[in-house]
């Protein structure tokens, strides 16, 4: 382990979701919380996903292809 590194340790129950994330146009911020839904308990929906096209294209096919369920909103 390296001086700069961080661990989350997770207690083993879901994560509640049911919310929207403002990205700022960030795509870590992005693909982090789509990641988080993945163990969420309800949906979470994040508020532009167009940041993640410039960064890692083929992110949501990556992603379905691992159970991911990503959608766009009406």
């Amino acid at each position: 382990m390296e001086e700069n590194d961080l661990i989350i340790e997770g207690n083993g129950d879901k994560i509640l979701g049911g919310g929207q994330i403002k990205t700022n146009f960030d795509h870590r911020i992005a693909m982090a919380f789509l990641v988080a839904g993945m163990g969420a308990k309800n949906p979470i929906s994040i508020d532009d996903e167009s940041s993640i096209g410039t960064s890692f294209p083929g992110f949501s096919v990556l992603m379905g292809d691992i159970g991911a369920n990503i959608r766009q909103q009406p």
